[in-house]
């Protein structure tokens, strides 16, 4: 039986936590304010983010998230999304994931799909 993946989703403004793992921001847009050494990132992953276009036509409204979900899903299965989205399963294998996002909601945010699609 797989064992399911160990993935976390977090405001990239909150303390990193001992239990984060590896730190990856999935924003496309680098967060207001956030300097390299506070955010403690192990990396950048923008080209998993949605596109300019799906991103200010969901502009965070959660009343468009069902429909966000699946337009993003659908961006996902480009072959630079799909590539993004392989490492990110890739880190996620051996060790825990923290998807890290700007947004106030994450709970309904790129990072919250992804993380749906990486526990599989």
């Amino acid at each position: 039986m797989a064992r399911k993946r160990s993935v976390h989703v977090r405001r990239v403004y909150e303390a990193p936590a001992q239990a984060d793992g590896a730190r990856v921001l999935v924003d496309r847009v680098w967060p207001r304010g956030m300097t390299k050494e506070k955010a403690h990132l192990d990396e950048w992953c923008k080209q998993v983010a949605p596109s300019t276009e799906l991103r200010k036509w969901y502009s965070h409204d959660p009343e468009r998230f069902a429909e966000f979900s699946r337009r993003y899903r659908t961006e996902l299965k480009d072959p630079q999304h799909a590539d993004a989205l392989a490492h990110l399963r890739d880190l996620a294998k051996d060790r825990t994931l923290t998807l890290l996002t700007a947004t106030k909601h994450p709970e309904i945010s790129e990072a919250e799909v992804l993380a749906e699609l990486l526990r599989g």
